[in-house]
C-alpha cells in the first residue's frame, strides 16, 4: 500500500510538520512504509538485519493478538493443507509461542538495546523520533539499532 505525502528535509532528516528552515527542500515519502523498510531501501541496514527485524515484528504482532471470540470458518484440522509458519497450532498456542520468541529475542539483544528495538521495530517510530524520546544524540540511534538487529539475527540464527 502506498500513502504518499510531502515532507520537509532538515539536516538530512525528514520533518513531519512545518516548512524546512534551512534549505526549503521537500521530499515525497510513503507513510505506509515501516521505518525498518525505509532503512533497508536506502542500504542503511543489510538483508540479515532486516530479516531479524521483520521476524521480531511478526512475533510482536502475533503475541499481541487477542483471543478469538467469534466463529472460526477455517477447515477442520484434518482437512488443512500447506506449510504455514504456525501449521498445526491453534491461535492461542501460536500467540503464546510468539510471545516467548519475542521475549527471548529482546532478552538476547540486551537491556541497553531493547529500547531502540521496541521503538523502531514494534512501535513504528522513526529513528530520529526514537532518539529524541530516549534523549540520545542525533544519528546515534541507527548505529545502536544495527547493533541490536545483529544480536537479534544471531538469536534467530540467521545467516
Amino acid at each position: 500500500m502506498r500513502e504518499l505525502a510531502e515532507r520537509s528535509i532538515e539536516d538530512g532528516y525528514v520533518i513531519a510538520d512545518g516548512p524546512a528552515r534551512s534549505t526549503g527542500r521537500r521530499v515525497t515519502v510513503n507513510l505506509a512504509e515501516s521505518p525498518l523498510g525505509w532503512l533497508r531501501a536506502r542500504g542503511l541496514v543489510n538483508a540479515r538485519q532486516f530479516e531479524a527485524g521483520e521476524r521480531l515484528r511478526a512475533d510482536y504482532e502475533t503475541a499481541a493478538l487477542g483471543a478469538r471470540v467469534t466463529m472460526r470458518w477455517d477447515p477442520t484440522p484434518a482437512a488443512r493443507r500447506g506449510g504455514g509458519v504456525h501449521q498445526g497450532l491453534d491461535p492461542t498456542t501460536a500467540q503464546i509461542s510468539a510471545k516467548r520468541r519475542f521475549a527471548a529475542a529482546v532478552a538476547a539483544a540486551g537491556p541497553g538495546l531493547s529500547d531502540i528495538l521496541w521503538r523502531v521495530i514494534c512501535a513504528g517510530d522513526t529513528v530520529p523520533a526514537a532518539e529524541k524520546a530516549m534523549g540520545w544524540p542525533a544519528r546515534a540511534g541507527r548505529l545502536v539499532l544495527t547493533f541490536a538487529l545483529d544480536r537479534v539475527a544471531d538469536h534467530y540464527e540467521l545467516k
